[in-house]
């Protein structure tokens, strides 16, 4: 299984918390970076500047959100502290007063699951890859996509013989519990598959199609599988 250590980028451009956002913005242009993590002399992770952090700033009008209206006296004492974090974040150009603090990270070990995981969870585009405490690498989406683009190169197709690629094409299908919702037959001549049958959720089409099309060995598909609607009864030809 694939681990952090396998797609992580090394060495990471980041910051120290004194860094000006020029500075940042100039390495995320640069790089085409999401987000670049702040660190100490040392290398411990103190926090991560994003495009998320950069969003609302005085320099660009956008330094308050849609629909600001005047407070009254109440709402100024309970959302004054509010108000002064907006200020600091949207003003200032010190690293440190606008960074995200709260970072989650990883460690080499981590598996890929867990990565994907992560980020689906907490909405990141990057993770922090960490050993004893310090930095030592990043995942990014980018870093993702590069990985499963070289899984899929390493995937040569398979030669076999019809009655060979049909099994497997069988075996596929039968291990995808949606399959029995259909009542299709799979037939294989010259490499190419042929699909027979009926189904009654049109989305079945599609899965099927793709469970065939990722068999090894496959020249082609041939699509005759008919469609019953399952209120109506009525019928739709391929």
């Amino acid at each position: 299984m694939l681990q952090a250590r396998d797609i992580m980028t090394t060495p990471v451009e980041t910051v120290g918390p004194d860094a000006r956002i020029e500075t940042v913005i100039g390495l995320m242009v640069a790089g085409r970076l999401s987000g670049v993590p702040v660190v100490t002399k040392t290398g411990e992770i103190m926090g991560i500047v994003t495009e998320g952090d950069l969003l609302r700033r005085v320099e660009t009008g956008t330094d308050h959100g849609p629909g600001r209206k005047h407070m009254n006296f109440l709402e100024f004492l309970v959302g004054s502290g509010k108000e002064i974090t907006q200020y600091i974040h949207s003003h200032s150009r010190r690293v440190s007063d606008l960074m995200t603090e709260t970072v989650i990270t990883v460690t080499e070990d981590t598996p890929v699951t867990e990565i994907v995981r992560l980020m689906e969870q907490h909405k990141v585009r990057r993770l922090p890859v960490e050993q004893a405490g310090r930095l030592i690498g990043i995942v990014s989406r980018s870093d993702l996509v590069v990985a499963l683009g070289r899984k899929l190169a390493e995937i040569a197709p398979a030669a076999g013989s019809d009655a060979e690629i049909e099994a497997r094409i069988h075996g596929a299908l039968e291990a995808a519990p949606w399959f029995a919702q259909s009542d299709v037959d799979v037939r294989v001549a010259g490499g190419i598959a042929t699909l027979e049958g009926v189904i009654h959720d049109e989305r079945l089409r599609t899965a099927i199609r793709v469970a065939v099309e990722t068999v090894p060995g496959l020249v082609g598909l041939e699509d005759k599988i008919v469609f019953v609607e399952p209120m109506t009864g009525a019928v739709y030809p391929t």
